[in-house]
């Protein structure tokens, strides 16, 4: 059984600007005399042992510990596939950040090889690119772990959110792990914790007031179907004619976070308003069009939000995703089960969807502070 062997672990290494096969074990005398059999050399940097990476050391390595130790290799093979389904992605756009000193091609090539979201490949190239600029005068093979986490602490000290910390290493690591095909390499970059927010929800009596205060039809089935099928802004945007399917009470949201189809309701008050605004718009592809067709844009939804707080009396902030928020937190409120609530936002996780049992007030208002019992005259 391979898990009762002793184990030799592959990691992704550079030496003298050349890709090395590294490897990590807790020696034996047996496996000792494996590994000085393989005549490696010795990486201060990186503390351990390594070959050059090339096809017959690789193969020699898994030769030399067949049957005497398990090789994992699991941090040294890509396996991440193509995202299958997803739209071709042009990113011809973002072309002028390529060149020399900046974003490699190569580096655009397989994000749009690998049919990354445009929002996501945008946020991609500008922030490798930041960072290639911050090493300009430096070949990208010769930065390691102790220059990417000197960049880190550089954008830590400037005062950027844990997300977009987060963001920054995605974006270093896929060039060093993705695209030149080095999985894993930066495996002692430490993350962030991320910030514990939560979010913010409005109650239904809000929803309705700026339902309510919205007059123009349009809007208004913009601001119904966010809120009552739990949609993010871009799965709004994306929405076809053929997605709302009144037969079987469902809308379709296809290619959500994730690149995940999954189905949420569709309730007979919003289908009874799309119908009146189909009439009235008659839009031809999208659900909802611009005045000259095609999709939507974000932010004229933005702006309608903004309009319907401020029409509605509402002075908090709140934005399009507030209303997904709101959306699972009233169903949470009314007894749905955490399970649907999770298939209908399209969480992978149901960690994620947990977090609404915080913002609900529902079973707080009937919690007896303590200082009651107390009987204080004041």
């Amino acid at each position: 059984m391979k898990n009762e062997l002793p184990v030799v672990t592959l990691r992704h290494i550079i030496v003298d600007g050349q890709k090395a096969i590294g490897m990590q074990f807790y020696p034996n005398k047996v496996i000792h005399a494996l590994v000085k059999t393989l005549k490696p050399r010795w990486s201060n940097p990186d503390h351990m042992v390594f070959l050059l990476n090339s096809e017959t050391n690789l193969n020699s390595i898994f030769r030399t510990f067949r049957g005497v130790a398990y090789v994992n290799a699991k941090y040294f093979f890509r396996n991440k596939p193509v995202r299958k389904g997803a739209e071709p992605t042009d990113l011809g756009e973002l072309r002028s950040k390529c060149g020399p000193g900046g974003c490699p091609a190569a580096y655009l090539d397989l994000l749009e090889t690998k049919r990354y979201s445009l929002h996501t490949a945008r946020s991609y190239v500008h922030l490798f690119w930041s960072f290639r600029q911050y090493y300009a005068d430096r070949e990208l093979i010769d930065l390691g772990d102790p220059e990417i986490r000197r960049y880190l602490h550089m954008i830590v000290m400037s005062g950027k959110s844990f997300s977009y910390q987060n963001q920054v290493i995605n974006a270093i690591k896929f060039y060093y792990e993705q695209v030149l095909n080095m999985p894993q390499r930066f495996y002692e970059i430490d993350r962030p914790r991320p910030e514990i927010k939560l979010p913010e929800v409005l109650s239904q009596d809000e929803v309705k007031r700026m339902i309510v205060a919205t007059e123009n039809l349009k809007h208004k089935a913009i601001l119904v179907t966010m809120y009552s099928c739990g949609l993010r802004l871009s799965e709004l945007l994306d929405l076809k004619l053929t997605d709302v399917q009144s037969d079987r009470a469902i809308v379709a949201v296809k290619g959500g976070k994730g690149r995940r189809d999954r189905n949420t309701l569709l309730s007979p008050t919003t289908l009874q308003l799309l119908r009146k605004y189909f009439k009235a718009y008659k839009p031809a592809e999208y659900l909802f069009e611009g005045a000259q067709g095609g999709r939507y844009a974000a932010k004229s939804v933005q702006q309608i939000v903004g309009k319907a707080l401020y029409k509605a009396g509402i002075r908090r902030h709140a934005s399009p995703h507030t209303l997904r928020h709101s959306f699972a937190t009233h169903l949470l409120e009314q007894g749905t089960d955490l399970r649907y609530i999770q298939s209908l936002l399209g969480h992978s996780s149901p960690k994620t969807t947990e977090i609404y049992t915080h913002v609900s007030t529902k079973h707080i208002g009937q919690i007896k502070s303590p200082i009651d019992k107390l009987q204080l005259d004041i």
